[in-house]
């Protein structure tokens, strides 16, 4: 970070290292102030390592930067996306839930909203058993996403946590990785007859998702007998890219479209989602939408103070920042929210893993930290021991819902109860006296060094996320939270959050690769020796020249 903010914080980093979060959390006028809500989310702050003056001296450092002038410049789909001169309208998407009138251009809306009108009719279709009449097959019992990255995670994400809601009559599955074992496997269980494919891709190129749709187009075309038109029955396709997808074999009346101002990371909202809608109902689909724009709503009126992702993207910035901690790990304690975890890995760390400005300056201070974690209990078994007594500080995100989607109240009260105390025994952690207090047999030098061993630093950060219950509504409410943090973030940063060029270079290595592999005429020569030298030992293992 810079020289002088560094000194604007270094005074307060210094007084809370004197105390302990113990001593923070007697103070109930603190801990009113850090826990805040909205809608059906609770955000608990009070466990974090920060008090009144600290935060308001965070608070003042963002009112210095506009912030408002700068969210409401992405609202308003200013060309935000500098590097791609693109705007940023993923909020346009749901602004059709919205209490407060959208500044997004009309032309956006309208399309947008002519686009879920599309959905919304295949939808009711599929559920009416009348798909045949949109040129799809007749019957349609599993539907399959085949997409990577952004074009992945979100629906994933939302399938899985949205369970209870789905339409019994039809199952969804995900095809992402470039692995064949997977689309291999999947073919094994699904009928040809009856099974749609919806192609995610923005510009239609991606190779895993390409290779992927071309095994089951091959599956199914070999169950039609090769009927070009029967077997593009089954294929939907999400792309900016219309022509190459039709190109590829989907029929235009089946390609939804994908916007230039909405990034893959960000695009759930959209005909990315089909898949959910496909799996919940348009109706759940479009509650999803509603609970992000009451956030929208919330982020674009409320101060600082309340705002709940300008809150967590200041304590976030407190963590990496000023206290150093390089990564931070969330655990959810909902095994319907399994993948939320990957879900925020690309969310932030794609959009904020920066080290230059729009501009080309290197960054003032560190950014993303790396983000981790799996669904609790199972986490508490596996790496909660280096959490509680560990020689690294890493804060954590605990993620928890209030009343369950199932009837096993006794479950789910031991689920709670886990997390609360998990939460609580990191920052209270148990001290050398507590321990020694509680060492009855031997000697003295052997109950010190007992302990030792059974105390527990404490004072190690973490954030309580409770919702109500886990919704179509909530899930969107909480997905748009964690947008909102990431731009809040970026702006802080002075970073732009909604390009990705770190991804490409890995890519075109692998085009030159690939040809190598396969003994083909290649571009090998300007590859690296270890590089080169992995290939001839795949081709000698394989029996290649």
């Amino acid at each position: 970070m810079s020289a002088d903010r560094s000194t604007l914080f270094a005074d307060h980093a210094q007084r809370l290292a004197r105390t302990s979060l113990r001593d923070l959390l007697r103070d109930p006028e603190r801990g009113g102030r850090l826990r805040q809500r909205l809608g059906p989310i609770l955000l608990d702050l009070s466990r974090q390592k920060i008090d009144g003056p600290a935060l308001d001296a965070l608070g003042a450092h963002v009112e210095r930067s506009r912030w408002q002038q700068a969210r409401d410049a992405m609202f308003a789909g200013a060309r935000i996306n500098t590097s791609e001169d693109r705007a940023v309208l993923h909020t346009a998407l749901r602004a059709g839930g919205s209490s407060l009138p959208s500044p997004a251009p009309a032309e956006v809306r309208h399309e947008i909203e002519q686009t879920l009108g599309r959905i919304g009719d295949l939808v009711r279709a599929v559920e009416r058993g009348e798909s045949a009449g949109l040129g799809l097959p007749a019957r349609i019992t599993d539907v399959v996403n085949i997409g990577i990255g952004g074009s992945d995670l979100g629906p994933r994400l939302a399938v899985g946590a949205l369970a209870p809601f789905h339409r019994p009559q039809l199952r969804s599955h995900f095809l992402t990785n470039v692995d064949g074992q997977s689309a291999h496997d999947l073919m094994q269980r699904l009928d040809p007859a009856t099974t749609l494919v919806i192609m995610v891709s923005k510009t239609f190129t991606t190779q895993e998702t390409l290779l992927n749709g071309n095994v089951l187009r091959e599956w199914i075309g070999a169950f039609h007998a090769r009927d070009e038109a029967a077997t593009a029955r089954h294929f939907l396709a999400v792309s900016a890219n219309t022509a190459a997808a039709q190109a590829w074999g989907v029929p235009p009346g089946q390609i939804y479209p994908m916007w230039d101002f909405v990034g893959g990371r960000y695009s759930l909202w959209s005909a990315v989602g089909l898949a959910l809608a496909l799996a919940v109902g348009i109706d759940h689909f479009r509650a999803m939408l509603a609970g992000a724009a009451q956030v929208d709503d919330h982020f674009r009126t409320a101060p600082w103070q309340h705002n709940l992702p300008v809150l967590l993207s200041l304590v976030e910035f407190w963590n990496r920042d000023v206290q150093g901690h390089a990564s931070r790990a969330v655990v959810p304690y909902a095994d319907l929210l399994g993948d939320l975890t990957a879900y925020l890995q690309q969310l932030e760390m794609e959009s904020l893993g920066k080290r230059v400005t729009p501009q080309g300056a290197p960054v003032a201070q560190a950014t993303v930290p790396v983000v981790w974690g799996s669904v609790g209990t199972n986490a508490q078994h596996a790496y909660f021991q280096a959490l509680h007594q560990g020689t690294d500080v890493v804060p954590l995100e605990f993620i928890g819902v209030v009343s369950p989607a199932h009837p096993l109240q006794d479950n789910h009260d031991a689920l709670l109860s886990n997390l609360l105390a998990q939460a609580a025994a990191l920052a209270l952690g148990k001290t050398f006296d507590e321990a020694l207090a509680e060492s009855t047999e031997g000697d003295e030098a052997a109950r010190a060094a007992l302990a030792a061993q059974r105390t527990f630093p404490g004072d190690r950060p973490s954030t309580v996320l409770l919702l109500d219950a886990l919704t179509p509504a909530s899930l969107g409410a909480l997905i748009a939270l964690y947008e909102h943090k990431v731009f809040m973030l970026g702006h802080l940063w002075g970073i732009n959050a909604f390009d990705q060029w770190g991804v490409e270079l890995g890519k075109a290595i692998a085009r030159q690769i690939l040809p190598a592999l396969r003994g083909e005429a290649s571009d090998a020569g300007r590859l690296d020796d270890a590089t080169v030298a992995l290939i001839g030992a795949i081709r000698e293992r394989r029996g290649g020249d």
